[in-house]
């Protein structure tokens, strides 16, 4: 199993848990994974779609938002 499918499903996991009051460890976890997870895919074909997702939407909006 690669990890980085194994870090997006504990990120979903630790994502859709109940919303109640966290520690402050917890919420530096799920930051820690979600970077190291957003490292593991940016060399990949998944992650550059994302990237030039995320480019197009944000060119889109800057143009929809200049008269």
């Amino acid at each position: 199993m690669d990890l980085a499918v194994l870090l997006a499903i504990v990120i979903f996991i630790l994502v859709r848990r109940p919303p109640k009051p966290r520690k402050r460890i917890d919420a530096v976890l799920t930051m820690t994974l979600v970077l190291v997870f957003g490292v593991l895919i940016a060399p990949t074909s998944f992650g550059h779609w994302i990237l030039d997702a995320t480019n197009d939407l944000a060119q889109g909006v800057t143009q929809a938002a200049t008269p």
